[in-house]
């Protein structure tokens, strides 16, 4: 395995993660909207709502804005520790908490040959992943997405493993979280692992009977309205929403009818591909592929959602296709789907605006399966190339609240998993009519929070 190029020695090598660290720290501090940790602030005020003044889950809304809490009720529970500290104290546990479930998701990935990767490389790495547009919003916006992900890849880690007595757990308490992970009981069902299956049912039933024993008045609203208000989230056709339903929306065929014959198509898709890929033992890619599939039906998949397509980065750089996987990680540095914010008529609206859902939907049909290599972690060819400094030309950027966002043009350079050369051009963007959505301050009313 051949290491990163570039300078040989460690002093060379150390001034060199130097400048690019101060590089991509001045691109991220000054190009794209730093979003002022806006879904933290719908969680935090929603909880403390609720804990010390008798409100409702649901009738919070961020003062100036028509943006509240969107996701199940045991959500709420397990941010309850939130009631109990300042602001800034709760914003710091999201960024350490973010933080730490993003090495282990590396950890994963990088397999048991992570060691030998050494500093450098590991340094090259997580500059380019400073770049990723998803990370950088699940981290400026105080999303849960990172921890949902790493609590899934828990169950990847015991099915792969075949210690799989507990396999399951994380997968029921994402789900209970939020509803979009469930479809990895699905793939536990089509890989016949009926004890996991069973186990994430009864753990996500378990975590939703806690909270309607917590809050019944919550639960019944969320079940039997909240959940079918999709108006509550963010508006379909706003181009963070890079979903099918996203893509419908913007060409005007909103209906539910079309979306969900579109579905089935890709559920069907995902079926044959995730059964591929567990008659050949490769939960890895099993777990990909659900990832892939649950941000294509789910009505809105704002971009920080999909922080689920890492892993298939990893998996297209195991199989031998890193150029391939640079040059799509790049293009999901750049916000180029901002570019269409106004308008996204016309054949270059069609395909520029849902670039985003074009590469998830590629991976899913395109991405290789069963090709596991022991010796080889999916992460293992990392960074030949060493990552240029990230451009620093000012792209409007222009985001949604909690749910939708965006962010700044950025050159992708050399992400450890993904890399052979991949390079994306920094695109420029008018400033954003949209709250968090500009390089601006945050505007006073963000798209919502999920």
């Amino acid at each position: 395995m051949r290491g990163p190029s570039g300078p040989r020695s460690d002093r060379g090598r150390l001034l060199l993660v130097l400048v690019l660290v101060a590089a991509v720290t001045a691109f991220t501090a000054t190009v794209p909207l730093l979003r002022d940790w806006f879904d933290l602030r719908v969680y935090y005020g929603t909880v403390h709502t609720w804990v010390h003044h008798g409100g409702r889950i649901y009738d919070y809304r961020v003062p100036g804005t028509a943006y509240g809490f969107t996701y199940p009720p045991f959500a709420a529970v397990g941010m309850l520790p939130m009631a109990l500290v300042g602001l800034h104290l709760a914003i710091a546990a999201s960024l350490l908490l973010n933080l730490a479930a993003l090495a282990f998701v590396l950890r994963i990935l990088a397999g048991p040959g992570w060691r030998r990767w050494g500093w450098y490389r590991w340094a090259l790495a997580l500059c380019a992943l400073a770049l990723f547009e998803p990370l950088r919003d699940t981290f400026s916006f105080g999303q849960v997405n990172l921890i949902l992900l790493a609590l899934v890849l828990v169950d990847c880690c015991l099915l792969r493993s075949g210690r799989g007595r507990w396999a399951g757990v994380g997968i029921g308490l994402a789900a209970a979280i939020k509803l979009t992970p469930a479809l990895f009981i699905g793939m536990l069902l089509i890989g016949r692992k009926w004890r996991a299956a069973a186990v994430a049912t009864a753990v996500a039933i378990a975590a939703t009977g806690l909270a309607a024993w917590a809050d019944p008045r919550a639960s019944r609203f969320y079940w039997t309205q909240a959940l079918w208000d999709t108006n509550r989230v963010g508006r379909l056709d706003y181009v963070s929403n890079q979903s099918l339903q996203g893509v419908l929306a913007r060409l005007g065929h909103p209906d539910k009818p079309l979306w969900a014959i579109v579905v089935l198509l890709t559920l069907a898709v995902w079926a044959w591909r995730t059964r591929k890929a567990v008659a050949a033992d490769d939960w890895t890619a099993a777990f990909a592929l659900t990832g892939l599939a649950a941000c294509l039906v789910s009505p809105i998949t704002w971009v920080h959602h999909l922080v689920w397509v890492l892993p298939s980065f990893a998996l297209l750089a195991r199989a031998g296709h890193p150029r391939i996987a640079g040059a799509l990680y790049a293009v999901m540095c750049t916000s180029v789907v901002w570019l269409w914010f106004d308008d996204a008529s016309g054949i270059d609206g069609f395909l520029g605006s849902n670039i985003y859902t074009w590469i998830t939907l590629g991976l899913l049909l395109g991405l290789p399966v069963g090709q596991s290599r022991p010796e080889r972690s999916p992460l293992s060819r990392i960074a030949r190339v060493t990552a240029p400094a990230p451009s620093t030309a000012k792209p409007a950027a222009m985001a949604v609240s909690d749910q939708p966002e965006s962010s700044s043009g950025a050159v992708a350079a050399a992400i450890g998993t993904v890399l052979g050369s991949g390079r994306g051009r920094g695109v420029a963007r008018r400033a954003s009519s949209e709250p968090t959505g500009s390089t601006r301050p945050a505007a006073s009313k963000p798209q919502s929070s999920s």
